[in-house]
């Protein structure tokens, strides 16, 4: 089960007006632990007022760049994106899982493949780790990137893709859509809606050259994106998405379990099993969460985001009935058998059992 360690800030880059880069460095005896894949990102922690806030960023370097970064763009209201970019500095440690994500597919350096990405705002992250990593390591492959932000002075590592785009000349074809900055063509003009969509893959995009599609940006677009590639003919095995977990609070408040409720008749025995060791109490039936009642019960549950996008908190059900009322994380092959975002896991039974270790 995957634990906090500690990291150091090595660097900090202003990338844009309300965005940084962080540089980060694990200790040597946890550097195997951080390596990873094109694509995932770190669940950082830390106490605000006495609560502890978790948050997920992406990772933005290369495989082959020999460093860990992450790209932070301060959300308004945001407790740990303020932080992160107003008082954060070199030197200082931050609390980390290892990498984690499933947002990327296999490379084959032998394969010469089209991709085609899209993204929103600080989407880009791990979309950049992907493009830099199948620039790299499948030198035949293309990848087009469509990139939609408000304005140009928004546009996070501009200047980077645009080094990468000359790197890789013909191999790496950039279209940047803004919503509220007129450009020479229209069609990169505005929202990305179904009309948009349509006319990129008439007049931009070949959608049947396409091997694998990337999405990754707030749901209302997302969901856009992705209905338009069906429509253009790409399968769901096609499409990856990694969502924003944007129902995320400023700052989580812990629960307090109702002893009250606890003791009503209306409650559900609970089996958890983490890192091999067994816990059984009960919680109510009252729409808590299995996470949250574990947490109240002072289990150390790993978890993320809280809003069932991220797959951190990722458990099987080995016996009872459950509800999940988020998933945008788990494969309909994992939920047939049986694995459940625990953030958004519900009895439903008046006995549950359930194991982080499956």
């Amino acid at each position: 089960m995957p634990r906090f360690h500690p990291l150091e800030v090595t660097d900090i880059r202003r990338e844009t007006r309300d965005a940084v880069v962080l540089t980060l460095r694990p200790r040597p005896e946890d550097a195997a632990a951080f390596a990873f894949t094109q694509g995932q990102y770190l669940t950082f922690r830390r106490d605000f007022d006495g609560d502890e806030l978790r948050r997920s960023y992406s990772i933005c370097a290369g495989l082959d760049e020999g460093c860990l970064r992450v790209g932070i763009k301060r959300v308004e209201g945001g407790a740990f994106s303020t932080w992160a970019n107003e008082t954060l500095r070199p030197g200082d440690t931050l609390d980390a899982m290892p990498p984690q994500g499933r947002f990327h597919t296999p490379l084959e350096p032998g394969r010469a493949r089209s991709y085609l990405g899209f993204a929103g705002g600080s989407g880009i992250t791990p979309l950049l780790s992907i493009i830099k990593t199948v620039l790299s390591r499948e030198p035949k492959s293309s990848f087009t990137l469509v990139y939609a932000n408000r304005q140009t002075g928004s546009i996070m590592f501009r200047e980077e893709l645009e080094d990468l785009k000359n790197l890789h000349l013909g191999r790496l074809s950039i279209v940047h859509i803004l919503e509220s900055e007129g450009q020479e063509i229209e069609l990169f003009t505005g929202r990305i809606d179904a009309e948009k969509m349509d006319l990129l893959f008439r007049l931009w995009i070949d959608a049947e050259s396409v091997d694998t599609a990337f999405i990754c940006g707030p749901e209302p677009m997302m969901l856009t994106i992705a209905d338009g590639l069906r429509r253009h003919g790409l399968a769901d095995e096609q499409i990856r998405f990694e969502l924003f977990a944007s129902s995320q609070p400023g700052r989580a408040k812990a629960q307090a379990a109702s002893r009250a409720a606890e003791a009503a008749a209306h409650a559900c025995e609970v089996s958890v099993t983490l890192d091999g060791a067994t816990r059984t109490f009960r919680m109510p039936k009252d729409g808590t969460s299995v996470l949250d009642a574990a947490i109240a019960h002072r289990m150390d549950a790993p978890y993320s985001c809280k809003a069932g996008v991220c797959s951190t908190c990722r458990a099987r059900v080995l016996e009872g009935e459950v509800e999940m009322e988020v998933n945008h994380a788990l494969e309909d092959y994992e939920v047939r058998a049986g694995y459940v975002l625990s953030c958004q896991c519900i009895p439903l039974s008046d006995r549950l059992v359930l194991s982080y270790d499956e």
